[in-house]
This record gives structure tokens, C-alpha cells and sequence, in this order.
């Protein structure tokens, strides 16, 4: 897995629809590889100790503001260090009008200028989260992603054990397809990943005996959604006699996927399981002790037998979500 991704200078100029002021020859080959983004005011006052010329520079009223009240020879040489250190792009925000120095040494440097109406702050959390995806950390993983009744459903296990075929039992009763075969899973924050599928096999899946179909166009729209949040991880397993599997759900498991722990359950596979359904069932259940209920803990106070639920665990569950 490769530790630096990029991302096209004009993917981010067409996704959010940037006016192009200036652009270099070469603007099409230009990558941003930071995800944070700066507004220069401390480098047009000359200090660049910590500056990071990886990162997108973002100029708004604040900094237009300031030049406003310098000279044209001393907004030249305000602006020019900057330009030297040569960051990927400069974009300008609240449709401001961009002064001629600027122009100049855009061309000497070869820095594009860009420029949007959005205010400055809203523009650049939008900014900040598309470039969090776009440059995120990734593996690929052999599995399916579905989406059961707003839960991100990871499905993994060894090939041939079902995993396309309960997802196509899962279609069939209204759910939605994100990945099939191969999931590309992204960590967009430090407690988030989010999973999609690769472009060229999005919405195709493999069912043996059958082949090949297309998920989007057999089942329709509404059957297929392009990214999801992992919520919850299923390694499907053959069902072996020889081992003991939960059956009280009184104890955590979890996945641990590009260092963010995911709440995981392994569902043994056999003839007569209807796995749609037990996986539906799973998903209900997770949201239910998301919003702090969990069954197991409420039939062992019914019984008696409270020293066995861990501490800190609600009790008063006439009025957790039913």
C-alpha cells in the first residue's frame, strides 16, 4: 500500500466549478499531495519558518484586506516570497478582484490562480473535505460492501462461502450494493472509513453458475449506492462443529482496518441459514446498541444475574430505543 496519494489540479477545478484566472502551460500535470490547506497572512508578512509549499494557499477578504493598504511596489514584494516558494495552486475566494502583481508573478513562477464566489471559510471546509477523501489512506479488500438499513455492512470470508450471493438476497430485498469482489476502503478521519468500489467493475457481480451481471441495470437505481461508511464488519465462515460460536453477544469483537477499530461478527455458513435475513437482523441489532441497548444485558438483568453485565452498561432499559 502506497503511503502518498495525489490528486489532479483539474479535477479540483472542475469538481468545484473554479474560475480559471491564470494557468500555467503545464496546469494539467500539476498534483496536490496535502490535504490541509493554508491562508498565507503570516508568510505576506515574511514569516516562513513552518510554511509548507504542498499546500494549497487560500486568500480571502482578511488577506485582500491587508494588501489593500500597501503600496503596489510593497504588495509586490509582499506577495512575491510567496510566489518564489511556488505552492501548487493560489485560489481567491468572494470573487475578489485580483491585483496585476499577482498576474506577474503568477507567469514568473508558473503558479496557477484560481478563483471561486464562495465565502473563505465555507469554501475551504469543503475543500478540506473532498481533498481528506481524495488523498486518504487505502487497502483493497476481497469482500462485498452493502448498505442494510443505513449501516455499512463489510462482508469478508474465504471465495466461494456466499458472500455475493447474500448480497444479492440483500438487493432483492431492498438494500443496496456498493462494492462487490474488491472494496476500496478509505480512511477519511481519524474514527472514519469509508468504502467504494473500483470504476471499472462498479455496480458488476459474479455469481457462479450464472456469471456476470450488472446489479444497477438488472435491479435499478435504487439498488446501488457509489460510496458508504463501514460501519460494521461479517466474516462469513463455514460452519465448523468443532468450535464454539457467540451465542449471547455479551462480549466486543472488532476488526482492525488501516488502525481504526470496526465492530466485526462472524456468521457461520450452512445448508438451511438464511443469511439475508440473520444479516438484517445484524444490522438492526448494531444500530440498537449504537444508541446503548443491548438484549443480552437486559435478559441477564430479567434473570437475576447483574454482576455478570459489564459496569458502566445502561439498565434502564424502558427507556433506551426499541
Amino acid at each position: 500500500m502506497s503511503s502518498t496519494f495525489t490528486v489532479k489540479l483539474t479535477k479540483l477545478i472542475q469538481d468545484f466549478n473554479l474560475e480559471k484566472a491564470y494557468l500555467p502551460e503545464n496546469y494539467e500535470d500539476i498534483l496536490i499531495a496535502s490535504a490541509d490547506v493554508n491562508r498565507p497572512g503570516l508568510q505576506m508578512v515574511g514569516f516562513f519558518d513552518f510554511f509548507d509549499p504542498q499546500r494549497i494557499q487560500i486568500m480571502g477578504k482578511s488577506e485582500f484586506g491587508y494588501l489593500d493598504k500597501l503600496s503596489e511596489e510593497e504588495m509586490a514584494a509582499c506577495l512575491e516570497e510567496l510566489f518564489r516558494n511556488k505552492p501548487p495552486v493560489i485560489i481567491v475566494t468572494r470573487g475578489l478582484e485580483i491585483p496585476n502583481c499577482m498576474f506577474r508573478h503568477a507567469k514568473t513562477y508558473g503558479v496557477p490562480i484560481l478563483r471561486t464566489n464562495e465565502a473563505t471559510s465555507a469554501f475551504s471546509s469543503t475543500l478540506i473535505s473532498e481533498l481528506n477523501v481524495e488523498l486518504a489512506p487505502r487497502i483493497t479488500r476481497h469482500g462485498v460492501l452493502v448498505e442494510v438499513y443505513g449501516e455499512g455492512m463489510l462482508i469478508l470470508g474465504e471465495s466461494g462461502v456466499g458472500k455475493s450471493e447474500t448480497a444479492m438476497e440483500l438487493i432483492k430485498r431492498g438494500h443496496r450494493l456498493i462494492a462487490d469482489d474488491a472494496v476500496e476502503i478509505r480512511r477519511v478521519s481519524a474514527k472514519t472509513l469509508v468504502g467504494t468500489s473500483p470504476d471499472n467493475i462498479r455496480h458488476f457481480m459474479e455469481l457462479r453458475g450464472i456469471g456476470i451481471i450488472n446489479a444497477r441495470r438488472l435491479f435499478g437505481m435504487g439498488s446501488i449506492k457509489s460510496t458508504e461508511k463501514i460501519d460494521l464488519v461479517i466474516q462469513l465462515e463455514l460452519w465448523d462443529s468443532d468450535k464454539v460460536y457467540d451465542r449471547m453477544g455479551m462480549e466486543d469483537v472488532y476488526t482492525d482496518i488501516l488502525g481504526i477499530k470496526i465492530p466485526s461478527l462472524t456468521i457461520p455458513v450452512k445448508p438451511g441459514r438464511n443469511l439475508a435475513v440473520i444479516l438484517e437482523v445484524a444490522a438492526m441489532n448494531h444500530r440498537q446498541k449504537k444508541m446503548g441497548y443491548n438484549a443480552a444485558y437486559e435478559l441477564l438483568s430479567r434473570l437475576g444475574m447483574e454482576e455478570d453485565i459489564p459496569e458502566g452498561a445502561s439498565s434502564d432499559w424502558d427507556n433506551l430505543p426499541v
